[in-house]
């Protein structure tokens, strides 16, 4: 007996994909399904990396189409393909990138960076090819967070582009790489503006699928300058408990909206801190507050991190946790936080989805 398709199907509709909300079919991402005498083939294709996924995807699907009757032998293959999403306004796209994403705070100490990094880093470790991008101008880290020689310049092209550092697996640029630490950077809004677009288009980037910005902290003149001339395909926010930090993150939510760039979700940081002697938990800076924002705007928490010095002193040592600790389980969180937000960009792709173009006048 041949096992029917509505059959073959319905079975793999009853998997729910965690990242996409929805079953594998429905999504869109089943490529082809072949049934010959018993022999059931499935090809899917995922919008996002999944490279620690594909396992268990295949393991649970061929679970499942095994049980229907008639099926005799079941063969799975899971890849992925990562497209570019829509960006804001007429903005075109960047040569060399698919994707750009923004990560901001309303005020600066809250863990934007950190979380910039171990995002790209997560990204890069579900097979993505990623380049995270220093734009704080102020105070650049990502040389430090990624264990880059104080002093290291980037080479030079045709006089005119920047090869970026790979460091981790990743692309690394940053205006620390051009500047040295004795010498701050001391410039008005408009030309930090300028320095960062000019940085973001003469690096040479090769080839890849995601590139984080790490904006600087704040939502004045630098950072809707740039949400409005630099392509984004979404944003995310960062934040922690305390009512200040909270006040902050959502004028930073706010700004993304009013400018067409679509926030993937809130990361919160420093949400509880547990004991390291005697194991006791306890909300330092508050409770709820990424919740309570995801809520308000109807976005996604996306991830939810303990105030813990191991990410500190991972982070300042040059191997941010992902890189130091990929089995932790705090490198856990991030890895479903990047895979939650690629998948997001891989939904808007699919939708079509439009953002409207802002036009803004001086009175």
């Amino acid at each position: 007996m041949n096992p029917g398709r509505a059959d073959v199907e319905a079975a793999i509709r009853s998997y729910l994909d965690p990242y996409l909300n929805n079953n594998l079919l429905d999504a869109g991402c089943l490529e082809s399904l072949t049934i010959d005498s018993g022999h059931v083939d499935v090809r899917v294709v995922l919008g996002y990396p999944a490279k620690g996924l594909c396992e268990g995807v295949v393991q649970a699907l061929t679970s499942k189409i095994e049980k229907v009757v008639g099926v005799q032998t079941v063969n799975v293959d899971i890849r992925w393909r990562i497209d570019p999403a829509p960006v804001q306004g007429e903005l075109e796209a960047m040569a060399g990138v698919r994707n750009i994403i923004a990560v901001a705070s309303g005020k600066g100490g809250v863990g934007k960076s950190t979380t910039a990094a171990n995002l790209a880093l997560a990204l890069a470790a579900d097979g993505a090819r990623v380049g995270i991008l220093d734009a704080d101008i102020y105070g650049p880290s990502m040389g430090q967070m990624f264990g880059i020689v104080d002093g290291t310049r980037p080479e030079v092209k045709n006089d005119q582009f920047f090869m970026p550092i790979e460091a981790h697996g990743i692309q690394v640029m940053s205006m620390a790489f051009l500047v040295t630490e004795d010498t701050p950077v001391v410039w008005r809004g408009p030309m930090v503006s300028g320095a960062l677009i000019q940085l973001l288009t003469q690096t040479l980037w090769h080839d890849l699928d995601y590139l984080v910005i790490d904006l600087p902290p704040g939502t004045g003149d630098i950072q809707l300058t740039l949400a409005q001339k630099v392509p984004v395909s979404g944003s995310v926010v960062v934040t922690t408990p305390q009512d200040l930090a909270l006040i902050d993150a959502r004028k930073g939510v706010e700004m993304f909206l009013k400018v067409g760039v679509p926030v993937l979700g809130v990361v919160e940081n420093m949400a509880v801190h547990v004991c390291s002697n005697c194991g006791h938990s306890e909300h330092l800076f508050g409770e709820g507050g990424g919740s309570r924002i995801a809520a308000q705007f109807n976005i996604d928490l996306l991830g939810s991190l303990p105030l813990s010095m191991m990410i500190r002193e991972q982070v300042d040592g040059g191997v941010p946790t992902v890189a130091c600790e990929p089995h932790s389980p705090i490198a856990a969180i991030y890895r479903n936080m990047a895979r939650h937000v690629a998948a997001r960009l891989w939904l808007r792709q699919q939708q079509g989805a439009t953002v409207p173009s802002l036009s803004i006048v001086d009175d």
